[in-house]
């Protein structure tokens, strides 16, 4: 049983670190598209997977860069996401779950994830009202649509941490009764 779940340990951490670099190329994409966007306008139509906001810089700069803000903000956030799972990985004993590192540790990935879904939810609302007023912003809805699945990920996240944290006091008073 012990081998077995070593190996699903060990391809869940290959699989976080697969999307830990796969998220850090995209927000590295974004960063330098924005940059990039700054310096040289004339690039905003060939951003980031095709993405063509040409006709939305056009039409206002400072909607260009608050909604590619958002963006860029998401795609950040999931990066220090998937690193704090792999922190919690690394040192994750699963002989003794119940330490004060994996509590703290959970807690921010409840925190992260909230934090992922109210800056989405905030950002597909924010391009709602600037899509009712005419601008362009069809483009950046791919990376608005997960909000409400970060949001309710947060809170079982966070019930998870509050066990962990219940974990740590039962165990603590065990090893003081013994």
């Amino acid at each position: 049983m012990k081998a077995k779940n070593n190996f699903v340990f060990i391809v869940l951490h290959i699989v976080a670190w697969i999307i830990f670099v796969g998220l850090c190329i995209e927000a590295g994409a974004l960063l330098v598209n924005f940059a990039f966007s700054i310096f040289k306008p004339e690039v905003v139509g060939n951003l980031y997977e095709k993405m063509d906001l040409s006709a939305l810089y056009n039409s206002s700069h400072w909607v260009f860069y608050g909604m590619y803000s958002f963006v860029l903000f998401i795609s950040i956030l999931k990066c220090i996401l998937f690193y704090i799972v792999i922190e919690l990985l690394l040192k994750l004993d699963l002989e003794k779950p119940f330490n004060t590192f994996v509590s703290t540790k959970i807690t921010r990935l409840s925190n992260m994830t909230l934090a992922i879904g109210l800056v989405s939810f905030i950002g597909r609302e924010v391009g709602k009202n600037w899509q009712h007023r005419g601008y362009e912003i069809e483009p950046l809805n791919k990376f608005f649509v997960d909000s409400q699945a970060f949001i309710l990920m947060a809170a079982v996240v966070y019930v998870i941490a509050l066990i962990f944290k219940k974990g740590i006091e039962i165990q603590s008073e065990n090893e003081l009764t013994i």
